[in-house]
């Protein structure tokens, strides 16, 4: 799954604040998102965060390097 850095997160789970949304802090074996409505900072491994994502909505005029080529 092709998660960067800045993607938002639509989850299928809401975090206990009532928010489906996460912005994407860091990559790797783990995930740091932050919850977008209270602002909570979460470490969540790959494998998990993955299982859970609904969506991955990009920021406009964000291509894609490997299209592009």
């Amino acid at each position: 799954m092709d998660v960067r850095v800045g993607d938002i997160l639509v989850m299928k789970k809401d975090h206990p604040c009532g928010c489906h949304e996460f912005d994407v802090l860091r990559v790797g074996m783990d995930f740091k998102i932050r919850c977008r409505k209270c602002d909570r900072e979460v470490m969540v491994p790959r494998r998990k965060a993955e299982k859970n994502i609904k969506k991955i909505v990009r920021k406009e005029g964000e291509t894609n390097a490997r299209k592009a080529q």
